[in-house]
């Protein structure tokens, strides 16, 4: 019996190692995995429809995190929002301080920390006829100030892909404090 298990585990020892020869690659059972087809950089395929043009969007589809503002980029779409848009967070949900900080960032390099259109580009003579927040006839509100913060107005550019809706609802807030506080 003794005999028997040894010529069996001489048997299994010789199997396996006669299965392995250095000359031949050995078997792989998913070669893209190891040897993936190279493609050239911008260069024709299949993959696309048009060649290299990235697909459109679905039809009717909004991009994760974007909240669609509709109110159009005209006079009368800003017309209708100094009219109609008001802010959808209240007194509890305002921070004043991370209005402040992002106004800072975003604004106040032009408009000035506290609103009077002097900021140091404006001082530096880069940009000329920032007006003040309280200039006479110049009315703004929530709506015109969310709208011009959304799509810009004369040389100033949007900030919509900077800020999210909350955010520039805080820069809003601020805004109407710096206002305020220029007023008096």
């Amino acid at each position: 019996m003794k005999s028997l298990i040894k010529i069996l585990a001489i048997a299994v020892v010789f199997v396996a190692v006669s299965c392995k020869k250095d000359s031949a690659p050995n078997y792989q059972f998913m070669p893209n995995m190891y040897e993936s087809v190279g493609y050239e950089t911008y260069s024709e395929n299949n993959m696309f429809e048009n060649g290299m043009e990235a697909r459109q969007p679905v039809a009717g589809t909004i991009p994760r995190g974007v909240i669609p503002f509709d109110i159009e980029n005209t006079t009368e779409g800003y017309a209708l929002a100094k009219e109609t848009l008001k802010s959808p967070i209240d007194s509890t949900q305002v921070d004043l301080e991370k209005g402040k900080a992002l106004y800072d960032i975003y604004c106040g390099i032009c408009h000035g920390n506290k609103g009077n259109g002097q900021g140091k580009l404006v001082k530096r003579e880069k940009i000329l006829g920032i007006p003040s927040y309280d200039d006479a006839g110049r009315a703004i509100n929530e709506g015109s100030i969310y709208h011009t913060i959304y799509y810009g107005k004369n040389a100033m550019g949007s900030y919509a892909n900077q800020l999210s809706e909350n955010e520039r609802w805080q820069v809003v807030s601020y805004v109407l404090k710096l206002k305020a506080d220029l007023e008096k």
